[in-house]
């Protein structure tokens, strides 16, 4: 058996036990696993610290204190990946009884004009729980993801999703065709965009530092006229689930398409800020964000 069989194997039989405990016990049970991995994932433990250090401010300087909400951030992150396991086991009608939205009808507004609607999202809570419950309202969303391997295990994770309602769309050269088909369909489109994964985003302020971000949900929006609106769905308190969709983006072009993205892109960056500090440990950032933290290319001799 190879490795990629093992990994497979290893995580279909983990979810498959998650999701037969009594839920109390599964998350009981993130929340070791979350406490494991604060301890023995030096490097990660040591990035999300940095990441988190520019979302509390002045806060973050406090080295208990910035300890206490890392060690949070490994649990809620623990716990978006139990979620994740016994998702496709719960049923709709117990989905909608533990989601609680605010902010719905921009989603409904949305899909009305027929040009359909995009969802900018943070990596907060579980953005797929959200989904399932959007499949429940008439709102089935579409969203990118980036490739896993093995393949089999994304092939895996696709079908879960669309058991759910949840259509999973790889990251490569064929998406940008897939979600224009969805606007143009008049379908809801959902976009986690506050990682720069291809390196080609646009530099915006973020916490007070430059990043980059993609320029798909700002392009996609202005090169269709679909709603353009930002969110997030916030795990907890106890078993329910808390999401906020906030007022539609102003989308109206006012020079070159390249200066309007890159306007865009900074009001999604901020709003996003925003969406993050009201539960900063919900945040499942372990990767170099900043510019100042990314590895410096050096040009080959």
């Amino acid at each position: 058996m190879d490795t990629g069989q093992v990994v497979f194997r290893t995580y279909t039989t983990l979810g498959s036990c998650i999701a037969a405990l009594p839920e109390p016990m599964a998350l009981g049970l993130g929340n070791v696993v979350g406490d494991v991995l604060y301890r023995v994932r030096h490097e990660h433990r040591a990035m999300v610290k940095a990441n988190l250090a520019r979302v509390l401010g002045a806060d973050g300087g406090d080295a208990q204190l910035l300890d206490r909400w890392a060690r949070r951030s490994f649990r809620a992150y623990a716990r978006y990946w139990v979620e994740g396991a016994r998702l496709p086991a719960t049923s709709p009608d117990e989905v909608v009884q533990h989601t609680f939205v605010d902010g719905l009808q921009h989603l409904h507004e949305g899909s009305a004009t027929g040009r359909g609607t995009i969802l900018a999202l943070p990596h907060i809570g579980s953005w797929e729980y959200g989904g399932a419950f959007l499949a429940t309202q008439d709102l089935p969303m579409t969203a990118v993801a980036e490739r896993i391997e093995p393949p089999a295990l994304f092939d895996y994770f696709v079908e879960q999703r669309a058991a759910m309602g949840l259509t999973i769309v790889p990251l490569d050269q064929k998406s940008g065709g897939t979600l224009l088909s969805t606007l143009r369909e008049g379908g809801l489109v959902g976009l986690l965009c506050d990682r720069d994964i291809e390196g080609t985003g646009i530099e915006v302020e973020f916490f007070g530092e430059r990043t980059t971000m993609p320029a798909g949900p700002a392009t996609l929006a202005l090169r269709t006229g679909a709603t353009l609106c930002t969110g997030a769905v916030y795990s907890g308190p106890g078993r329910d689930h808390r999401a906020v969709v906030e007022a539609p983006l102003d989308i109206t072009r006012t020079g070159p398409l390249r200066k309007d993205v890159a306007r865009l892109t900074q009001e999604i960056a901020t709003r996003l800020e925003g969406l993050i500090r009201r539960a900063p440990e919900q945040w499942h950032v372990f990767q170099p964000l900043w510019l100042a933290d990314r590895p410096v290319e050096v040009p080959a001799a």
